[in-house]
């Protein structure tokens, strides 16, 4: 089989497994939160595991990586084996609706959807030609977030006064990650490259030896940090009545929160995405992270502090429009800076270090809100979000010495 065939069958799945992870990316981002709030009325420790479940696959992914080359499978074999333990997960929790077990079907989930990153870069690597593999990857990426935005509005409103509802949804997800196996099953693909005697975590001593990429991973630690904190806390403040978010003096339905968490932001994500990709060519990286943060610390202020519609939509906005750059940024900013045959270790580290804050700060963020207003975490996390600024303006001046970026895709940031 030729190069071109293996493009142009990795791109028909790559399309077709877009319509799956739009619909798992809504999982994640509202409705597990959604339902570990409205029907299971669970605690903190448990909304908080339940949150960090993808960062935790992050945080796995070099180990993985690891093994899945010891083993000598194919990446692609590899990455539907992990979907299809996705699938056995959501089909669990819906037929045996006890919080336990969806807290821990959710992490398990949620781990298998993150830990795979890695696998499909290196398919993207294989099979995209270098000068399509952008092009290709931001096709499919389209359909991706048009489906979140979609699935977000559809799933809202079957959920809307009928949350018991929810072991359909798992279905649906079960069936999605199902699908996206089977799409994997069919793209081609080789093992990785064994390294013997090889520590998985190696790549980590790139941190302290290269000083613009550890002041650059010291400044995404603090905007990491109060962005995936306030994330998941944004379905805890339209969920829960305790922290009295009505509209017309009534709780929030399902639909209107699915609306604010998931159809707005991603709307605004789709239509923004092509400017950023198109700033991140032009501009010094470093001012463009720093409007990225600012975006996404209006975007906490307006939704947190605001307190009425209006402002809830201002934030849904700001956040979309700040994580449609921050999806570029994030999976490509290393290529920029890192040396060209050590991209893929820095990557690593990268990968890593947003595992750790992904999952540390929501449960520092779960347990934070029993004692402390919404409003205060939203102005703690614009700190942590100034703090992050103060760590990259030093570093303006080595924005001019950055090489022009080739596509290196991954499918979360932050």
């Amino acid at each position: 089989m030729s190069g071109a065939d293996h493009t142009s069958i990795t791109y028909r799945y790559e399309r077709w497994r877009a319509l799956s992870a739009g619909i798992l990316e809504t999982a994640g981002t509202t409705f597990l939160l959604l339902i570990a709030v409205r029907y299971y009325q669970a605690g903190s420790s448990a909304k908080a595991l339940v949150a960090a479940g993808g960062s935790l696959g992050l945080m796995l992914a070099p180990w993985f990586v690891s093994r899945v080359a010891a083993s000598g499978w194919p990446v692609a074999r590899a990455a539907s084996r992990l979907a299809a333990l996705g699938a056995l997960s959501f089909l669990a929790m819906a037929l045996v609706p006890v919080l336990p077990l969806f807290v821990a079907g959710s992490v398990l989930a949620m781990t298998t959807s993150s830990i795979v990153i890695p696998l499909l870069t290196q398919i993207y690597q294989e099979n995209y030609p270098e000068r399509q593999r952008g092009k290709l990857f931001s096709r499919a990426f389209m359909i991706r977030i048009a489906t979140a935005a979609a699935f977000s509005e559809i799933a809202g409103r079957a959920l809307s006064g009928h949350i018991s509802r929810f072991r359909w949804l798992l279905i649906v997800f079960a069936g999605a990650f199902a699908f996206a196996a089977f799409c994997l099953a069919r793209i081609p693909s080789r093992p990785l490259a064994a390294l013997a005697g090889t520590h998985p975590f190696r790549a980590l001593r790139y941190a302290r030896s290269d000083r613009v990429f550890r002041q650059t991973l010291i400044s995404w630690m603090f905007l990491g940090f109060a962005t995936l904190m306030v994330g998941p806390l944004r379905v805890e403040y339209l969920a829960n009545p305790k922290h009295g978010v009505t509209l017309h003096g009534a709780p929030l339905t399902a639909a209107s929160i699915a609306v604010l968490t998931g159809v707005i932001p991603n709307i605004a994500r789709l239509l923004l995405n092509p400017l950023w990709g198109w700033l991140f060519d032009r501009m010094n990286f470093f001012v463009l992270r720093i409007t990225l943060n600012l975006g996404f610390a209006l975007g906490a202020v307006s939704f947190f502090v605001g307190g009425t519609m209006p402002w809830l939509v201002v934030g849904a906005i700001f956040f979309g429009v700040s994580n449609s750059g921050a999806d570029v940024a994030w999976s490509l900013w290393v290529t920029k800076f890192a040396p060209p045959e050590r991209v893929a270790d820095y990557m690593s580290v990268h990968t890593f270090f947003t595992g750790v804050r992904g999952v540390v700060a929501p449960l520092v963020a779960f347990h934070l809100v029993s004692g402390l207003s919404l409003q205060l975490i939203g102005w703690i996390a614009v700190g942590l979000i100034l703090i992050a600024i103060s760590f990259l303006i030093p570093e303006i001046k080595f924005g001019k010495e950055a090489r022009k970026a080739a596509a290196l895709v991954e499918e979360v940031s932050e």
